[in-house]
């Protein structure tokens, strides 16, 4: 499929985490007009400018053929499907799905913002995207977030 390549961070920190990433990589690959790439390892890290458990995160490339905020939308029906609510700001989350990347669009509307606006200062979000795609990461933007605890954990 020819489509815009993508870049999506996920996390979760409530129940089976792991399994919760693992989970919405299969169904983020199973996604009408969408081709998943490439993934990351899984990564533990702690909460930031948050509370809870540590986060079990990746990054996933897909190729897809729908516009950004329809990937978006795709995204929060996933993140639904697994649980997820809002009930405030850097709430625990069961599953979150963030777009950070759509091809070299730049996009500022009052649901979306790509590039994802604080992408660059989360080693969370650097650390699993330089592994797929390392010309997507800058190293000052690495050595700014080199002092963010984020470990590398096995798949299973």
């Amino acid at each position: 499929m020819r489509g815009v390549t993508a870049y999506i961070g996920l996390g979760a920190n409530l129940g089976d985490a792991r399994a919760s990433v693992l989970l919405a990589i299969d169904a983020i690959a199973a996604l009408a007009q969408t081709t998943l790439r490439r993934r990351s390892g899984l990564y533990r890290s702690a909460p930031v400018d948050a509370v809870g458990p540590d986060f079990i995160n990746a990054v996933v490339e897909v190729s897809t053929t729908l516009t950004a905020p329809a990937l978006l939308d795709e995204l929060h029906t996933l993140e639904r499907a697994a649980g997820r609510t809002r009930p405030y700001h850097h709430a625990p989350r069961s599953l979150d799905l963030d777009l950070l990347l759509y091809g070299d669009a730049f996009i500022s509307s009052g649901t979306l913002m790509i590039p994802h606006p604080r992408m660059t200062q989360r080693a969370f979000v650097l650390r699993p995207l330089a592994q797929i795609a390392p010309n997507r990461v800058t190293a000052a933007d690495l050595q700014a977030t080199a002092h963010q605890a984020v470990e590398r954990v096995p798949d299973q």
